[in-house]
């Protein structure tokens, strides 16, 4: 009798357990420890979201570059923009084995998207990260997206490969979901907690669930799209309207240039009306704003929609480059100088302020040009790695600049140049000093000639 209820009493904690198991949602699972999150792609974004899950969840971080993983493995960020302490205390396992993702229950695809050579989407990247999902999705198991895509990619070219690898199909043996990446790379005021997150989902079941496990971290919250599609637009316009407004304010430059006009001073003017937009002059590069409208180019492309603003736009912030250039040339040719032979120093040559990121950099595109031209050209920049530098651009970094420059461009506004002054670029000149200030940083100085965009 005794042994009768020891199996009975046995039998319905099996059945409990099994009961309890059945109802657990995925992100009960994710929080208790019963399953993990694997991050394909550590580019900031996707590095950023394991180091933030990897605090109380299990993280599977994967990436094809097994330098950086062991970078990050001895609690070192690739990019130098994450601090060796956040990587303390998270429960992650770094890997460049993709087999290893297999353990996981949630993916979370964060691989970049560039364009090629045409500016048209280049896609291989992604695609491989989906198709080495694809090859460990199990039933019940969650494929979030965090690339940015035009609309409709998602589901015309990740969730094909999907299905027709795992032989799963989507909503009735997997989930899939989109929530574009919100990360403003070298912006320490807004980290990613901080950012309100867009999630979407390919029902309304995996929508809440795919929010529920964003908001674990999104101190900020999310919002649920009520489609994919929806969200992928919802992320190429944001990086797209700041392109076609800073293409305004460069055209704007090149118009009051030709008057003799401070366009600074234009839009300080200007920016006293409570309505007035604030966007400035400058250049765009990096991977977001100066790559993401070619994106939805494309997509209009296909549906026979012209786009002449976006693609406008695209042509005019492609141009500054140029633009300066032919400026320069300008000035030291009424100097009396060419720019054949000209001695020129750039300080700042990644594509933003504060990051250590040279892709699609408009100042080293710059500093080419100038070689074509036959200047000599030196390049400061206190987070580009010098590696990089030559193998993406075949530029060199100078440690040694000279004194007898004939202009100095700062072109990029890193925290380090912010409050240089006139006099501090003085060294570098032996006869009257000429600089063009790209960004517009620095104090007036009525001595010395300071060029502005």
């Amino acid at each position: 009798m005794k042994r009768e209820n020891e199996l009975e009493k046995i039998s319905c904690e099996i059945e409990n357990y099994h009961l309890t198991k059945s109802t657990e949602t995925v992100y009960d699972e994710l929080k208790k420890g019963h399953a993990k999150i694997a991050i394909v792609g550590l580019e900031h974004t996707g590095l950023s979201i394991a180091l933030e899950f990897g605090k109380d969840m299990n993280v599977i971080a994967f990436d094809v570059n097994e330098e950086k993983i062991e970078m990050m493995r001895n609690d070192t960020d690739p990019s130098g923009e994450i601090s060796p302490e956040w990587f303390d205390n998270k429960r992650i396992s770094f890997t460049s084995n993709s087999k290893q993702i297999e353990n996981a229950r949630v993916y979370i695809v964060a691989v970049p998207t560039p364009v090629d050579e045409s500016n048209a989407p280049n896609l291989k990247g992604l695609k491989k990260a989906t198709l080495a999902v694809a090859k460990c999705l199990k039933r019940g198991d969650y494929v979030i997206f965090e690339s940015t895509v035009y609309p409709g990619c998602t589901e015309e070219i990740c969730l094909p490969i999907l299905e027709s690898i795992s032989g799963l199909n989507v909503n009735t043996e997997f989930k899939m979901g989109y929530s574009p990446e919100r990360i403003n790379q070298g912006d320490k005021s807004h980290p990613v907690t901080a950012i309100k997150k867009i999630v979407s989902g390919s029902d309304t079941d995996s929508c809440r669930e795919i929010a529920k496990i964003y908001g674990h971290i999104i101190n900020a919250g999310v919002y649920q799209a009520p489609s994919i599609s929806v969200a992928e637009a919802a992320k190429v316009v944001e990086n797209t309207q700041r392109d076609v407004n800073i293409a305004l304010m460069n055209e704007l430059a090149m118009i009051f240039d030709k008057m003799d006009i401070d366009t600074l001073e234009v839009l300080k003017a200007a920016g006293t009306k409570w309505n007035f937009l604030d966007f400035n002059p400058g250049l765009v590069g990096g991977q977001s704003i100066g790559v993401d409208p070619y994106y939805l180019i494309h997509k209009a492309r296909k549906l026979k929609v012209d786009a002449d603003v976006i693609k406008s736009s695209r042509m005019v912030n492609d141009w500054m480059p140029y633009e300066i250039v032919h400026r320069v040339f300008d000035v030291l040719h009424e100097k009396g100088q060419a720019l054949d032979g000209a001695r020129i120093l750039i300080k700042g040559v990644t594509f933003k302020e504060n990051v250590s990121d040279i892709r699609n950099s408009k100042a080293a595109e710059i500093a080419n040009i100038f070689k074509m031209k036959n200047a000599t050209v030196d390049i400061m920049d206190p987070f580009a790695d010098s590696d990089c530098l030559l193998e993406q651009y075949d530029l060199e970094l100078c440690t040694s600049p000279a004194n007898n420059y004939d202009i100095v461009i700062l072109a990029v506004c890193h925290w380090q140049y912010q409050e240089l002054t006139t006099a501090d670029l003085k060294k570098y000149f032996t006869k009257e000093p000429l600089i063009f200030d790209v960004k517009g940083i620095m104090p007036k100085d009525d001595k010395v000639r300071v060029m502005t965009l």
